[in-house]
C-alpha cells in the first residue's frame, strides 16, 4: 500500500518508486526461491542484507556530515530525503521469508532505533541483526562467506544517502549467488561534482565509488579541445553532455565488471522532472534479471 506521504512528510514520488519497485522485487524472488530452497543435500540459506540501513529518520535529523554535503553541493530536502522503508516492506511480505534479515549501519543510535522499529512490529525476531560498524567491511566479509559456501544466497540492498559504498567492497561479490540493488546517486551528487570548469570536486570520492583513477574518470566526463593561441597550443575540456544519464551508464558498465547481468538503470526524478539518482539490479541469473528489468520497465 502506498503511503499517504503528505501525513508522513517523508520522500517525494521518487522514492516511492524506488521503494515500489524494490518490494515487488523481493516478493518474485522470494516466489521463485522458495520452489528450490529445499530440494538439495545442503539446503539454501538465504540472507537479505541492507548494509546502509539507518534509522528511518526524516531529512531535518541528518547527521552533520550530511548537512555538510547538503550546503556544499546546493542539494535540496526533496532531493535527499531517502526514506528507509525497505525494512518494514521486506518484514511485511506474507511469504516464507529470509533466514536472517542483517540490517548494518555505522551509527549506533540509528541502529537502536531501527531495531527497536522493527522488533515491534515484526514475527521475525530471532532472524533480524544489527550489527554496528563499517557497513563495506561487511559487504567484504559476507561475499567471503557467499564465495566460500555456495549453499548461500542473498539480496542485498546498497540504499546510502550518497557514495558511502566503495567499489572495493563491491569487488567481493564477484562471481557469489548475489542478487543485488544499488541506488546510484547520479544526480544529487556525483553530477554536482563534476564541474564545469573541467576539473572534480572531491575526486577520492569518486574515484572510490568508481573504482577507477582521477583519469579514467576526467576521460569519461569531459572532452578535451586544442586551440592555438598567441602562447601556443593551449587544451580545454568541457564537460559532456547529459552527464546525470553517462553516469548511470558507466556505473552499469562497471557493475557488468563483476556480475553477468545487469539491467538498465531506472532514473528516479524530482517534482521538476530532473534526474536525481538511478536504480540499478545486478546478478548472475538470467531469471532474476529480466524480472528487475520488467519492474523498472513497469516502474
Amino acid at each position: 500500500m502506498a503511503r499517504d506521504k503528505s501525513k508522513t512528510g517523508w520522500g517525494g514520488e521518487w522514492t516511492e518508486q524506488k521503494l515500489l519497485a524494490f518490494e515487488k522485487y523481493v516478493g518474485a524472488y522470494l516466489t521463485i526461491m522458495n520452489v528450490h530452497r529445499d530440494r538439495y543435500p545442503v539446503k539454501w540459506k538465504l540472507f537479505y542484507f541492507d548494509a546502509f540501513a539507518g534509522s528511518g529518520v526524516r531529512e531535518t535529523e541528518n547527521p552533520a556530515e550530511q548537512q555538510r554535503w547538503f550546503a556544499e553541493l546546493g542539494i535540496e530536502p526533496e532531493e535527499c530525503a531517502v526514506y528507509k522503508g525497505a525494512a518494514e516492506r521486506v518484514l511485511a511480505i506474507e511469504k516464507r521469508g529470509f533466514d536472517e534479515y542483517w540490517f548494518v549501519d555505522n551509527d549506533k543510535e540509528s541502529s537502536q532505533s531501527l531495531k527497536k522499529r522493527l522488533q515491534k512490529n515484526s514475527g521475525h525476531n530471532s532472524s533480524l541483526f544489527f550489527p554496528v560498524g563499517d557497513a563495506n567491511e561487511y559487504i567484504k566479509k559476507i561475499g567471503e562467506q557467499l564465495q566460500k559456501y555456495k549453499h548461500l544466497k542473498a539480496l542485498i540492498l546498497l540504499d546510502p544517502f550518497g557514495m558511502q559504498a566503495s567499489w572495493e567492497a563491491l569487488t567481493h561479490l564477484r562471481n557469489t549467488h548475489t542478487d543485488l540493488w544499488v541506488l546510484v546517486p547520479s544526480g544529487v551528487i556525483i553530477g554536482r561534482l563534476l564541474k564545469t570548469d573541467g576539473t572534480l570536486m572531491h575526486p577520492e570520492q569518486l574515484t572510490r565509488y568508481f573504482g577507477l583513477s582521477e583519469k579514467e574518470i576526467l576521460s569519461l566526463f569531459y572532452a578535451e579541445k586544442t586551440a592555438k593561441t598567441l602562447f601556443g597550443d593551449e587544451t580545454k575540456r568541457s564537460k559532456i553532455d547529459q552527464p546525470t544519464k553517462r553516469i548511470a551508464e558507466i556505473y552499469v558498465a562497471r557493475l557488468c565488471t563483476l556480475f553477468k547481468h545487469v539491467t538498465k538503470p531506472m532514473p528516479l526524478q524530482n517534482s521538476r522532472g530532473v534526474p536525481i539518482y538511478h536504480f540499478v539490479f545486478a546478478s548472475n541469473n538470467k531469471t532474476a534479471t529480466k524480472i528487475a528489468n520488467d519492474i523498472i520497465g513497469k516502474g
